[in-house]
């Protein structure tokens, strides 16, 4: 791992002491960076029907939130000051980004959540707010002022697409020019607002909500669970109340969902499958002329292959999850799995002819390239 990013400090270290626990302040975490894209750059992305962007504009104590795709007429009326602009899985779309994201491996790729780039002109901002989740920030071209309290009271403004504090008193301020690197554990209210024109780039991590588990858990059992029979009553009673529920009928169905029963292979399953599945909004684009299946195993033969920025690779034991679909493997290639979804690639060579088939299919899919 690159010696600058954390500061000095070891990934081991880093973890130890400030993962999920207090921020991190690091000058030069990449000395000289200044980011991928340019202030055109980043609104024609932003036109894009498939990019997830929004633009954030202050009038004194006023927000506004849009959402794209955008216009490009959309930008030229914007004013000099006070507004900026986010692109989310900006990984999904420029090479260099996915690059940026596997300086982060340190941090497993099932918590990993995306890359996403604010640019803002002077005085632009997101307002006082915190995040339920670690995030770095990451300081492109141009300079943006942070500031940051770790405090209880995190009661928002009522009304505010942008869930803002209603109280930020800062307990510390910065100013982060060209590669330094602001680190914030979730819960941490923060502020960031440009001097100048600037990019910061900010790594974020998926925090689900409990809920959000039992929820997956559920629709997982709903897709996995199998009750037999049919609900019956042949010794029906006669009751006093003809709409009083029978005994009878809550013990029955109190047995049969006593069938409901889980262990921990469902739990791997469950929460494999819920990670590694692209988001809702995500497509991927088939090859239009996809090669015969011979030929697609002499060109990953010849050339490897790498993973589509928007697919993703998990494993555990003997189980691979990939963009949502899983299968058991033996070892050896789950070590193949495990060295795509580390890498994101696989070097020249011949597949397993275990894996073959499962990877062809991707191929047709557009999971991998």
């Amino acid at each position: 791992m690159d010696p600058f990013l954390l500061g000095g400090l070891s990934a081991r270290s880093f973890l130890a002491r400030h993962w999920h626990k207090r921020p991190l302040l690091i000058r030069g975490a990449i000395p000289d960076f200044l980011g991928f894209l340019t202030a055109r750059e980043i609104q024609r992305l932003a036109t894009h029907p498939d990019v997830q962007a929004r633009l954030v504009l202050r009038e004194g104590r006023r927000w506004t939130l849009r959402h794209g795709p955008f216009r490009p007429v959309d930008f030229k009326a914007l004013p000099a000051r006070n507004w900026t602009l986010l692109v989310q899985e900006l990984n999904h779309w420029i090479p260099e980004a996915a690059d940026l994201l596997d300086r982060f491996s340190f941090v497993p790729h099932a918590r990993l959540d995306d890359l996403m780039v604010s640019y803002a002109v002077p005085g632009g901002g997101v307002g006082p707010h915190f995040d339920s989740y670690d995030v770095f920030l990451l300081q492109g071209f141009g300079v943006r002022r942070w500031a940051i309290a770790e405090t209880d009271d995190l009661e928002l403004l009522p009304d505010s697409d942008l869930k803002l504090l209603r109280r930020f008193k800062p307990q510390a301020r910065w100013d982060l020019d060209a590669g330094d690197m602001l680190y914030l554990p979730p819960q941490c209210a923060h502020d960031g607002v440009a001097v100048t024109e600037c990019f910061t780039y900010s790594v974020g991590f998926r925090a689900p909500t409990y809920q959000e588990w039992v929820d997956a858990f559920l629709d997982y059992l709903r897709d996995h669970l199998q009750v037999p029979g049919r609900y019956a009553d042949p010794d029906l009673a006669l009751q006093h109340h003809p709409s009083e529920l029978p005994a009878g009928l809550l013990e029955r169905v109190g047995q049969a969902l006593q069938a409901i029963r889980w262990d921990r292979s469902d739990v791997l399953a469950c929460v494999g499958t819920y990670l590694s599945e692209p988001k809702p909004h995500l497509f991927f684009t088939p090859p239009e002329s996809p090669l015969p299946r011979a030929r697609f195993l002499g060109q990953v033969a010849r050339q490897g292959l790498r993973l589509d920025p928007k697919s993703r690779v998990l494993f555990r034991g003997r189980r691979v999850f990939f963009n949502g679909e899983t299968r058991a493997f033996t070892a050896a290639v789950v070590r193949l799995f495990a060295a795509l979804g580390d890498s994101r690639r696989l070097p020249p060579g011949p597949l397993p002819a275990e894996a073959a088939d499962w990877l062809y299919d991707a191929y047709r899919a557009g999971w991998v390239h």
